[in-house]
């Protein structure tokens, strides 16, 4: 006789794709910086090739300062979802300590309807901090006002009317809340800088953790990752079927030693700006060549360096998405969308077929 035991939760397919900050800084190379209008429309561009060449996703970070012009993922994406077909759109993180969740959620849920069901949101607590003293919340609540937003994001996405109380927004006393999204639910991600808090925060609601590894060998990343599923499982929800994103910095080009050339300059103006914020040391060329070796945390190189990389990745986390940052700073927008195009027909088609390969199917045992 032969029964069928119930088949375990297939694991979702491997996603490959881009974040951005849309950065809006002098090019190193010539000094030239273009205008706002110009570098969302190379943006746009960008992303709608990110769609040709069957890349999954397109994140879009939020952030309030001059080298930036995405203060507004969501008009962006907005934008993107009226050029594309298939590709999902997330922010990158949305700064939610310092925002509206009932806005917030709104604002996504319109992009869903634009998109037809292909949005995502990212909450984060965000790497910079100018949104607090913009929209006027206390640094000191940096915290508690992203676990109360949160919890309150989330309540949103149940049903369309809503009873709330908390101590950073006025009450809810059974308010709809419109428009709903296409998707029920809404896909929530949580953004994860590397602090162990805020792993198990992720875990404990059940949400897809993205973690950010943008320096050092990945391998110090994996306690955090298991650290993550041993969490969910504490919490009663499955990790199997709880993605984990890993979001780092890149690029590619067709030669490994073109790819450092060109990505170089304006990674090293960019994070050096930062770095003197925060009292970094300047970044030196020989570190950036060492992060683009396979246990480095940058993603640079040719496509062949790129694979070998993603698979080297995919064996310590066993991760389900990977999104690159390809331009940390200033590209040229024609490097960039070659180096889009490699990756969405090079790089993505090899990967996702050896992953798959690497991935047993669920069998049916006989008795």
């Amino acid at each position: 006789m032969t029964t069928h035991e119930p088949a375990p939760a297939a694991p979702p397919p491997f996603e490959i794709g881009l974040y951005s900050f849309a950065d809006l800084t002098p090019d190193p190379q010539t000094g030239r910086t273009i205008s706002p209008s110009e570098r969302i429309r190379d943006l746009l561009e960008e992303i709608t090739l990110a769609d040709q060449v069957g890349l999954d996703v397109f994140g879009l970070g939020e952030h309030h300062r001059e080298d930036y012009v995405s203060s507004a993922p969501e008009v962006i994406l907005g934008a993107a979802a009226a050029r594309t077909k298939n590709i999902r759109l997330s922010s990158a993180v949305t700064v939610l300590s310092s925002d509206d969740p009932v806005r917030v959620f709104q604002r996504f849920a319109s992009l869903d309807l634009i998109s037809n069901g292909r949005a995502e949101f990212m909450a984060g607590r965000g790497s910079f901090i100018e949104s607090f003293p913009l929209f006027g919340y206390d640094l000191n609540h940096y915290d508690e006002l992203f676990a109360e937003k949160l919890d309150l994001l989330l309540k949103l996405r149940e049903g369309e009317r809503i009873t709330w109380q908390g101590h950073h927004r006025p009450s809810i006393d059974n308010r709809g809340v419109y428009p709903r999204p296409v998707q029920n639910p809404l896909p929530v991600w949580v953004g994860v800088g590397g602090t162990p808090e805020s792993v198990v925060r992720a875990a404990s609601l059940g949400l897809p953790m993205a973690l950010a590894i943008i320096g050092g060998m990945p391998e110090r990343f994996a306690p955090l990752i298991n650290l993550y599923r041993a969490a969910a499982a504490e919490y009663q929800h499955n990790p199997a079927v709880l993605p984990v994103s890993i979001n780092s910095h890149g690029f590619i080009a067709d030669t490994r030693k073109q790819a450092i050339e060109e990505s170089f300059p304006s990674a090293q103006a960019a994070m050096n700006k930062i770095g003197r914020e925060r009292g970094w040391p300047p970044m030196r060329r020989d570190q950036y060549e060492a992060s683009a070796e396979l246990r480095g945390a940058n993603f640079i190189g040719t496509p062949e360096d790129i694979v070998e990389k993603i698979l080297f990745q995919h064996d310590l986390f066993k991760h389900q998405r990977l999104l690159i940052q390809l331009s940390v700073g200033t590209m040229p927008h024609l490097k960039m969308m070659h180096a889009i195009e490699l990756l969405g027909t090079k790089v993505a088609p090899v990967v996702r077929q050896e992953i798959a390969r690497r991935i047993p199917s669920a069998t049916v045992k006989d008795v």
